[in-house]
Protein backbone atom coordinates (compact mmCIF):
# COMPACT_ATOMS: atom_id res chain seq x y z
CA UNK A 1 0.00 0.00 0.00
CA UNK A 2 1.83 3.23 -1.06
CA UNK A 3 2.07 6.19 1.14
CA UNK A 4 -0.48 8.07 -0.02
CA UNK A 5 -3.46 5.23 0.11
CA UNK A 6 -2.15 4.78 3.54
CA UNK A 7 -2.91 8.42 4.63
CA UNK A 8 -6.31 8.43 2.83
CA UNK A 9 -7.61 5.76 4.77
CA UNK A 10 -6.13 6.63 7.90
CA UNK A 11 -7.98 10.06 7.50
CA UNK A 12 -11.42 8.16 6.72
CA UNK A 13 -10.83 6.19 9.77
CA UNK A 14 -10.18 9.64 12.04
CA UNK A 15 -13.34 11.36 10.52
CA UNK A 16 -15.54 8.05 10.73
CA UNK A 17 -14.51 7.76 14.37
CA UNK A 18 -15.33 11.23 15.64
CA UNK A 19 -18.66 10.75 13.80
CA UNK A 20 -19.73 7.34 15.75
CA UNK A 21 -18.19 8.98 18.90
CA UNK A 22 -20.43 11.79 18.55
CA UNK A 23 -23.55 9.80 17.98
CA UNK A 24 -22.91 7.61 21.33
CA UNK A 25 -22.29 11.29 23.57
CA UNK A 26 -26.51 11.85 21.62
CA UNK A 27 -28.04 8.72 21.73
CA UNK A 28 -29.94 10.01 24.94
CA UNK A 29 -30.36 13.63 23.99
CA UNK A 30 -31.20 13.60 20.74
CA UNK A 31 -31.73 9.76 19.07
CA UNK A 32 -31.92 11.66 15.38
CA UNK A 33 -28.64 13.51 15.53
CA UNK A 34 -26.99 9.78 16.95
CA UNK A 35 -28.66 7.77 14.13
CA UNK A 36 -27.48 10.33 11.49
CA UNK A 37 -24.20 10.23 12.45
CA UNK A 38 -23.72 6.80 12.25
CA UNK A 39 -24.69 6.26 9.05
CA UNK A 40 -22.41 9.20 7.91
CA UNK A 41 -19.44 7.34 9.84
CA UNK A 42 -20.25 4.07 7.57
CA UNK A 43 -20.44 5.82 4.48
CA UNK A 44 -17.17 5.91 1.77
CA UNK A 45 -18.90 8.52 -0.43
CA UNK A 46 -20.42 10.69 2.61
CA UNK A 47 -16.98 10.66 4.43
CA UNK A 48 -14.86 11.58 1.14
CA UNK A 49 -17.41 15.31 1.27
CA UNK A 50 -16.78 15.93 4.75
CA UNK A 51 -13.16 15.98 4.14
CA UNK A 52 -13.31 18.25 2.02
CA UNK A 53 -14.44 20.97 4.61
CA UNK A 54 -11.79 22.75 5.84
CA UNK A 55 -10.17 20.81 9.00
CA UNK A 56 -11.49 23.69 11.48
CA UNK A 57 -14.89 23.17 10.66
CA UNK A 58 -15.54 19.21 10.39
CA UNK A 59 -16.79 18.82 13.80
CA UNK A 60 -20.18 16.30 13.79
CA UNK A 61 -22.25 18.65 15.03
CA UNK A 62 -21.35 21.64 12.89
CA UNK A 63 -21.85 18.85 9.62
CA UNK A 64 -25.36 17.89 11.12
CA UNK A 65 -26.34 21.52 11.88
CA UNK A 66 -25.31 22.46 7.90
CA UNK A 67 -27.81 19.68 7.29
CA UNK A 68 -30.88 20.49 9.10
CA UNK A 69 -30.36 24.28 8.21
CA UNK A 70 -30.59 22.87 4.33
CA UNK A 71 -33.78 21.04 6.09
CA UNK A 72 -34.90 24.18 7.57
CA UNK A 73 -34.87 26.16 4.27
CA UNK A 74 -36.45 23.64 1.76
CA UNK A 75 -33.32 22.32 0.28
CA UNK A 76 -33.63 18.28 2.09
CA UNK A 77 -37.47 17.81 1.81
CA UNK A 78 -36.86 14.11 2.57
CA UNK A 79 -34.93 15.48 5.57
CA UNK A 80 -37.54 17.44 6.50
CA UNK A 81 -40.09 15.23 6.21
CA UNK A 82 -38.32 12.40 8.36
CA UNK A 83 -37.63 14.73 11.32
CA UNK A 84 -41.35 15.88 11.04
CA UNK A 85 -42.40 12.34 11.82
CA UNK A 86 -39.33 11.86 13.99
CA UNK A 87 -37.91 8.89 12.14
CA UNK A 88 -34.06 8.65 13.10
CA UNK A 89 -33.55 5.64 10.35
CA UNK A 90 -35.66 7.71 7.36
CA UNK A 91 -33.82 10.92 8.53
CA UNK A 92 -30.29 8.86 8.38
CA UNK A 93 -30.58 7.59 4.83
CA UNK A 94 -31.87 11.38 3.81
CA UNK A 95 -28.94 12.84 5.37
CA UNK A 96 -26.39 11.01 3.67
CA UNK A 97 -28.10 11.16 -0.01
CA UNK A 98 -27.82 15.25 1.10
CA UNK A 99 -24.47 14.80 1.64
CA UNK A 100 -23.36 13.09 -1.80
CA UNK A 101 -25.84 14.80 -3.72
CA UNK A 102 -25.18 18.45 -2.54
CA UNK A 103 -21.97 18.11 -1.77
CA UNK A 104 -21.07 21.55 -2.77
CA UNK A 105 -23.77 23.40 -0.67
CA UNK A 106 -22.80 21.02 2.49
CA UNK A 107 -18.59 21.87 2.36
CA UNK A 108 -19.51 25.81 1.07
CA UNK A 109 -21.86 26.51 4.29
CA UNK A 110 -19.69 24.05 7.04
CA UNK A 111 -16.64 26.32 5.78
CA UNK A 112 -17.95 29.78 6.10
CA UNK A 113 -20.36 29.00 9.60
CA UNK A 114 -19.29 28.16 13.15
CA UNK A 115 -21.53 25.98 15.73
CA UNK A 116 -23.65 28.56 17.67
CA UNK A 117 -25.28 27.67 21.11
CA UNK A 118 -27.48 30.26 23.34
CA UNK A 119 -26.42 30.60 26.76
CA UNK A 120 -28.51 32.31 29.01
CA UNK A 121 -27.61 30.85 32.62
CA UNK A 122 -25.06 33.66 32.65
CA UNK A 123 -27.73 35.72 33.42
CA UNK A 124 -28.65 34.45 36.73
CA UNK A 125 -24.50 35.76 37.52
CA UNK A 126 -25.31 39.04 35.94
CA UNK A 127 -28.41 40.20 37.56
CA UNK A 128 -27.42 40.55 41.08
CA UNK A 129 -24.21 41.46 40.11
CA UNK A 130 -25.45 44.61 37.85
CA UNK A 131 -28.03 45.14 40.27
CA UNK A 132 -25.19 45.52 43.18
CA UNK A 133 -22.68 48.13 40.59
CA UNK A 134 -26.26 50.34 40.69
CA UNK A 135 -27.00 50.47 44.14
CA UNK A 136 -23.44 51.05 45.43
CA UNK A 137 -22.99 54.00 42.65
CA UNK A 138 -26.24 55.38 43.38
CA UNK A 139 -27.58 54.69 39.90
CA UNK A 140 -31.20 55.18 38.69
CA UNK A 141 -30.49 53.88 35.54
CA UNK A 142 -28.30 52.14 33.90
CA UNK A 143 -27.00 51.32 30.26
CA UNK A 144 -25.51 47.68 29.49
CA UNK A 145 -22.75 47.03 27.31
CA UNK A 146 -21.99 43.76 26.82
CA UNK A 147 -18.31 42.73 25.04
CA UNK A 148 -18.38 40.09 22.80
CA UNK A 149 -21.57 38.96 23.58
CA UNK A 150 -21.46 35.89 20.88
CA UNK A 151 -25.37 34.18 21.55
CA UNK A 152 -26.93 35.10 24.34
CA UNK A 153 -29.27 37.88 26.60
CA UNK A 154 -26.70 39.59 28.75
CA UNK A 155 -27.57 42.78 27.66
CA UNK A 156 -31.33 41.55 28.65
CA UNK A 157 -30.94 40.13 32.10
CA UNK A 158 -33.56 42.49 33.35
CA UNK A 159 -36.19 40.67 31.15
CA UNK A 160 -35.64 36.89 31.83
CA UNK A 161 -37.06 35.33 34.85
CA UNK A 162 -34.82 34.06 36.79
CA UNK A 163 -34.80 31.41 39.58
CA UNK A 164 -32.04 30.65 42.59
CA UNK A 165 -32.06 27.19 44.54
CA UNK A 166 -32.38 29.35 47.71
CA UNK A 167 -36.04 30.57 46.80
CA UNK A 168 -35.65 33.98 45.69
CA UNK A 169 -36.33 35.44 41.90
CA UNK A 170 -35.33 37.73 40.00
CA UNK A 171 -36.23 39.63 36.68
CA UNK A 172 -39.24 39.60 34.62
CA UNK A 173 -41.80 36.92 36.59
CA UNK A 174 -43.99 36.92 33.20
CA UNK A 175 -40.94 35.97 30.99
CA UNK A 176 -40.91 32.98 28.82
CA UNK A 177 -37.29 33.09 29.32
CA UNK A 178 -36.31 30.80 32.64
CA UNK A 179 -33.02 30.15 34.60
CA UNK A 180 -33.12 28.38 37.52
CA UNK A 181 -29.60 28.32 38.90
CA UNK A 182 -28.52 26.55 42.26
CA UNK A 183 -26.67 29.00 45.04
CA UNK A 184 -24.17 27.43 47.42
CA UNK A 185 -21.46 28.91 49.91
CA UNK A 186 -23.11 30.54 53.46
CA UNK A 187 -23.66 34.29 52.11
CA UNK A 188 -27.05 35.43 51.07
CA UNK A 189 -27.43 36.31 47.79
CA UNK A 190 -28.60 40.15 47.55
CA UNK A 191 -32.11 40.57 46.00
CA UNK A 192 -32.24 44.00 45.26
CA UNK A 193 -33.81 44.96 41.61
CA UNK A 194 -32.29 46.08 38.26
CA UNK A 195 -33.03 49.84 37.98
CA UNK A 196 -34.08 50.65 34.61
CA UNK A 197 -32.21 49.77 31.46
CA UNK A 198 -32.31 52.75 29.12
CA UNK A 199 -29.38 51.63 26.71
CA UNK A 200 -28.27 48.03 25.38
CA UNK A 201 -24.85 48.34 23.39
CA UNK A 202 -22.73 44.79 22.31
CA UNK A 203 -19.69 45.60 21.06
CA UNK A 204 -17.07 43.13 19.18
CA UNK A 205 -16.13 41.82 15.54
CA UNK A 206 -17.98 38.45 15.85
CA UNK A 207 -22.01 39.73 16.99
CA UNK A 208 -25.08 37.44 16.03
CA UNK A 209 -27.68 39.75 15.21
CA UNK A 210 -30.29 38.18 16.39
CA UNK A 211 -32.65 40.71 14.74
CA UNK A 212 -31.87 38.65 11.45
CA UNK A 213 -33.89 36.44 9.94
CA UNK A 214 -30.86 34.27 8.44
CA UNK A 215 -28.89 34.62 12.19
CA UNK A 216 -31.87 33.19 13.63
CA UNK A 217 -32.15 30.25 11.17
CA UNK A 218 -28.87 29.76 11.69
CA UNK A 219 -29.13 29.44 15.61
CA UNK A 220 -32.20 26.94 15.23
CA UNK A 221 -30.55 24.38 12.74
CA UNK A 222 -27.14 24.67 15.51
CA UNK A 223 -30.34 22.70 18.10
CA UNK A 224 -30.49 19.42 17.57
CA UNK A 225 -34.11 18.49 15.49
CA UNK A 226 -35.59 16.32 18.15
CA UNK A 227 -34.86 18.53 20.89
CA UNK A 228 -38.09 20.46 21.77
CA UNK A 229 -37.14 22.58 25.02
CA UNK A 230 -34.20 23.94 23.84
CA UNK A 231 -35.85 24.71 20.66
CA UNK A 232 -38.67 26.47 22.12
CA UNK A 233 -36.33 28.07 24.92
CA UNK A 234 -34.09 29.66 21.68
CA UNK A 235 -37.31 30.99 20.08
CA UNK A 236 -38.44 33.07 23.41
CA UNK A 237 -34.56 34.02 23.85
CA UNK A 238 -34.81 35.91 20.15
CA UNK A 239 -38.29 37.37 20.54
CA UNK A 240 -36.83 39.08 24.21
CA UNK A 241 -34.16 40.28 21.92
CA UNK A 242 -35.97 41.32 18.96
CA UNK A 243 -38.50 43.20 21.32
CA UNK A 244 -35.76 45.40 22.05
CA UNK A 245 -32.64 45.18 19.80
CA UNK A 246 -29.55 46.61 20.95
CA UNK A 247 -27.17 48.54 19.02
CA UNK A 248 -24.25 46.88 17.66
CA UNK A 249 -21.05 48.30 17.42
CA UNK A 250 -18.27 46.16 15.60
CA UNK A 251 -14.65 46.27 15.42
CA UNK A 252 -11.84 46.04 18.19
CA UNK A 253 -13.14 46.41 21.77
CA UNK A 254 -10.46 48.76 22.39
CA UNK A 255 -11.19 51.10 19.57
CA UNK A 256 -15.35 51.34 20.16
CA UNK A 257 -15.52 51.21 23.77
CA UNK A 258 -15.77 55.01 23.67
CA UNK A 259 -18.49 54.79 21.24
CA UNK A 260 -20.72 52.53 23.36
CA UNK A 261 -20.40 54.82 26.71
CA UNK A 262 -21.60 57.67 24.47
CA UNK A 263 -24.35 55.21 23.62
CA UNK A 264 -25.72 55.43 27.49
CA UNK A 265 -27.48 59.00 28.46
CA UNK A 266 -25.13 61.18 30.42
CA UNK A 267 -27.89 60.51 33.28
CA UNK A 268 -27.21 57.16 33.38
CA UNK A 269 -24.55 54.72 34.95
CA UNK A 270 -22.78 52.47 31.98
CA UNK A 271 -22.02 49.11 32.80
CA UNK A 272 -19.62 47.22 30.85
CA UNK A 273 -20.54 43.18 31.19
CA UNK A 274 -17.27 40.41 30.06
CA UNK A 275 -18.45 37.32 30.04
CA UNK A 276 -15.09 34.80 29.15
CA UNK A 277 -14.49 37.50 26.51
CA UNK A 278 -10.92 38.23 28.01
CA UNK A 279 -9.50 34.99 27.93
CA UNK A 280 -8.14 34.76 24.20
CA UNK A 281 -6.22 38.40 24.94
CA UNK A 282 -2.70 38.41 26.22
CA UNK A 283 -1.64 39.93 29.49
CA UNK A 284 -0.90 42.85 27.67
CA UNK A 285 -4.08 43.63 26.02
CA UNK A 286 -6.23 42.85 29.38
CA UNK A 287 -4.02 45.44 30.96
CA UNK A 288 -4.55 47.94 27.72
CA UNK A 289 -8.60 47.23 28.36
CA UNK A 290 -8.38 48.40 32.09
CA UNK A 291 -6.26 50.94 31.26
CA UNK A 292 -8.84 51.99 28.41
CA UNK A 293 -12.12 52.08 31.49
CA UNK A 294 -9.82 54.06 33.44
CA UNK A 295 -9.32 56.95 30.77
CA UNK A 296 -12.79 56.96 30.15
CA UNK A 297 -13.70 57.13 34.08
CA UNK A 298 -11.86 60.05 33.96
CA UNK A 299 -14.80 62.04 32.28
CA UNK A 300 -17.80 60.25 33.92
CA UNK A 301 -18.38 57.48 36.16
CA UNK A 302 -18.52 53.94 34.79
CA UNK A 303 -18.40 50.08 36.62
CA UNK A 304 -16.96 46.73 34.81
CA UNK A 305 -18.67 43.39 36.05
CA UNK A 306 -16.49 40.66 34.72
CA UNK A 307 -17.11 37.10 35.01
CA UNK A 308 -13.88 36.01 33.68
CA UNK A 309 -11.67 32.78 34.86
CA UNK A 310 -9.33 32.85 38.02
CA UNK A 311 -6.48 35.43 37.35
CA UNK A 312 -8.11 36.82 33.79
CA UNK A 313 -9.80 39.74 34.67
CA UNK A 314 -6.76 42.55 35.66
CA UNK A 315 -7.28 43.76 39.10
CA UNK A 316 -9.65 41.58 40.23
CA UNK A 317 -8.81 39.63 43.05
CA UNK A 318 -8.16 35.82 42.57
CA UNK A 319 -8.46 34.94 46.77
CA UNK A 320 -5.84 32.56 46.26
CA UNK A 321 -7.81 30.37 43.99
CA UNK A 322 -5.53 28.56 41.22
CA UNK A 323 -6.04 29.08 37.62
CA UNK A 324 -7.65 26.65 35.06
CA UNK A 325 -9.27 25.50 38.32
CA UNK A 326 -12.91 25.18 36.38
CA UNK A 327 -14.75 28.17 38.07
CA UNK A 328 -15.24 31.79 37.05
CA UNK A 329 -14.44 35.11 39.42
CA UNK A 330 -17.03 37.72 39.20
CA UNK A 331 -15.35 40.11 39.72
CA UNK A 332 -17.18 44.32 40.18
CA UNK A 333 -15.25 46.98 39.69
CA UNK A 334 -16.49 50.97 39.84
CA UNK A 335 -14.05 53.77 38.30
CA UNK A 336 -14.63 57.39 39.27
CA UNK A 337 -12.74 60.24 38.13
CA UNK A 338 -9.95 59.70 40.35
CA UNK A 339 -9.79 56.38 41.60
CA UNK A 340 -10.61 52.31 41.20
CA UNK A 341 -12.21 49.90 43.33
CA UNK A 342 -12.14 46.30 42.40
CA UNK A 343 -13.83 43.45 44.34
CA UNK A 344 -14.18 39.76 43.49
CA UNK A 345 -18.16 39.42 44.58
CA UNK A 346 -18.42 35.55 43.69
CA UNK A 347 -17.53 32.68 42.04
CA UNK A 348 -19.43 30.22 39.20
CA UNK A 349 -19.53 26.94 37.87
CA UNK A 350 -21.10 25.40 34.66
CA UNK A 351 -21.33 28.77 32.32
CA UNK A 352 -23.43 30.33 35.51
CA UNK A 353 -25.90 28.01 35.89
CA UNK A 354 -23.86 27.25 39.79
CA UNK A 355 -22.90 30.32 41.98
CA UNK A 356 -21.71 31.72 45.27
CA UNK A 357 -21.69 34.99 46.44
CA UNK A 358 -19.46 36.60 48.32
CA UNK A 359 -20.05 40.45 49.22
Amino acid sequence: MDAERRLLMQARRSESDRLRRYGAEVTESSPISARIADALSESDEALRVIRSVPAGHRDPALVLAVLHHLALTGRAADLAAAIDIGDPDAAAAAAVRIVIRQADAVVATAAHRALLTMRTAVCAVLYPVLAEAAHRMGADDIGVIDVNPGVGLNLHTDRVAITYSTGESLGNSASRVRIDCRVVGQNALPTRTLPRVVARVGIGKDIVDMADPDEVLWLRACVPPDQDEPADQLDAAVAVAAAEPPVVLRGDVLDVVDDAIDEVPVAALPIVTTTWALSDLALESRLRWLQRLTDIAARRPIAWVSVEGVGVAPSIPTMGDRRASGHSIIGLTMLGSSDLRSQAVGRCWTRGRVMSWLG
